[in-house]
């Protein structure tokens, strides 16, 4: 029979692995610039409650209306917290986020 102790270490233990990996799976925020990383905060606050960072960012899309339209959809999932002016936010992170990462490839565009 466990302890409740035990019980409690190992429930600490866990749930401190969870969000050490959940927190290690973003951007470094302090290579997002200051002019997006409030956008960035939000992003990561609202979006890894339904699913991980790393499906939007590796997402490969670039688009603004197609982010437009999946943060509109993912606004309407019960429980996911993104208001109207949430959604503006994470799109202005989005829209930086892609003209990155065209940027870092060699493509069109640098974030402004």
């Amino acid at each position: 029979m466990i302890s409740t102790i035990t019980r409690a270490i190992i429930a600490v233990l866990w749930l401190a692995g969870c969000a050490t990996g959940r927190s290690r799976e973003g951007l470094d925020p302090g290579q997002v610039p200051a002019e997006v990383r409030a956008d960035y905060d939000l992003f990561t606050l609202r979006c890894s409650k339904c699913h991980s960072l790393s499906r939007p960012l590796n997402s490969g899309i670039d688009d603004d209306q197609v982010w437009i339209d999946y943060v509109a959809r993912m606004r309407r999932q019960p429980g996911s917290g993104i208001s109207l002016d949430d959604g503006q936010r994470i799109l202005r992170f989005l829209h930086y986020y892609a003209l990155e990462q065209r940027r870092l490839k060699g493509g069109e565009g640098k974030p402004q």
